[in-house]
């Protein structure tokens, strides 16, 4: 068992003394987080709206002062022709412009909206929130959001971001240590040791281990404290998940490993096989309920779809360990799948 720590304390010494190393292990997920949490968002903010008013009636400037004092909208000109408003989002000045019919005051509706619609999703929840803004007074009261009443997307990104940092941090560093062994051609001093290989393996995955647990706890921390993200469910069950999802990224990472013969190898294999299956088709960015049904079904075998869904559970909806059995179920037997083919491939002696 000394052999064995002395291996765990060489290989966390040669992660403390690589600077690279720890800056991307910590300076990542902050960059990460404060870039998902304020820079990349789907909120509703500072839409520049252009009205437009053939004649003003009480109806009307009511419905404009609710717009203007909502945090979403800005309201930036007043005209009297569509043809105006449109040159106005032409030419980049206006994202909107309502267009308000004579008979909105006697009816109250009557309303047409010419939307920039290069982004779709969004053009879509601006005209839904000046619809709910200009026709329903009351929709702040009337209208109940569960878990996220704000809609903030800091909610949705913050789950996502950990699926994907955990996945990467494990599997990538982890093939990278071990490849770098058998680039330097130290791996054979390390198999004839009087450590078994398997115990070698281990005691290299062990700091990543611990080193994802405190990137988990960073990114808990900033999420309550930097995003005002609320954490509504157990912390138990949420590490406890975590340490599944985390026990399946360093298997994947010793599965690359096997296959790869240089560093270089082995994060284009990880770039290639995580990066971009994390990024599109595990929910992060996009729902999958929206995909081709052909990417949906690619979908299912990302690992980190499913703990995505089970933090957005436990996080942010608040729910006990019953409701996600499901991804934890899918979870384990992937991690059991990824270990056994990775230690079958594990080959004792270096060609």
């Amino acid at each position: 068992m000394t052999t064995f720590a002395s291996f765990v304390l060489k290989e966390t010494k040669h992660i403390l003394r690589d600077k690279r190393t720890m800056l991307i292990l910590f300076g990542m997920p902050i960059a990460l987080m404060l870039l998902f949490g304020y820079a990349v968002t789907n909120d509703v903010k500072n839409v520049r709206v252009v009205a437009v008013c053939s004649q003003t009636d009480h109806l009307t400037e009511q419905a404009l002062v609710r717009l203007s004092a909502s945090e979403y909208f800005t309201l930036v000109k007043t005209v009297f022709t569509p043809q105006e408003a449109e040159q106005y989002i032409r030419s980049q000045k206006a994202d909107m412009a309502i267009v308000f019919t004579t008979d909105f005051a006697s009816k109250k509706e009557g309303l047409q909206f010419i939307v920039d619609a290069s982004d779709p999703n969004m053009a879509e929840q601006w005209t839904a929130y000046a619809t709910s803004i200009l026709l329903n007074p009351q929709a702040t009261v009337n209208t109940k959001m569960l878990y996220n009443h704000q809609m903030r997307s800091a909610f949705n990104f913050v789950p996502a971001i950990m699926g994907m940092l955990l996945m990467l941090v494990c599997a990538m560093m982890t093939s990278v240590s071990i490849v770098r062994e058998k680039e330097k051609g130290t791996m054979e001093v390390l198999l004839v040791s009087p450590v078994k290989p398997l115990m070698i393996i281990i005691s290299k995955a062990i700091p990543y281990l611990v080193l994802s647990f405190v990137i988990l706890i960073i990114i808990l921390l900033m999420a309550t404290f930097v995003l005002d993200v609320p954490v509504a469910g157990s912390i138990v069950w949420i590490l406890l998940v975590s340490l599944i999802y985390i026990l399946l990224a360093l298997s994947l990472g010793l599965l690359i490993s096997n296959i790869a013969k240089t560093q270089l190898v082995a994060l284009l294999m990880s770039a290639m096989v995580l990066l971009m299956p994390i990024v599109m088709l595990s929910g992060m960015m996009f729902p999958i309920e929206s995909m081709p049904k052909i990417l949906q079904y690619v979908s299912a075998v990302i690992p980190p779809k499913y703990y995505i869904q089970a933090m957005r559970k436990l996080m942010i909806m608040g729910v006990g360990i019953t409701d996600v059995l499901t991804e934890v179920g899918i979870l384990s037997a992937m991690t059991l799948a990824l270990l056994g083919i990775a230690l079958a491939k594990f080959n004792k002696r270096l060609e």
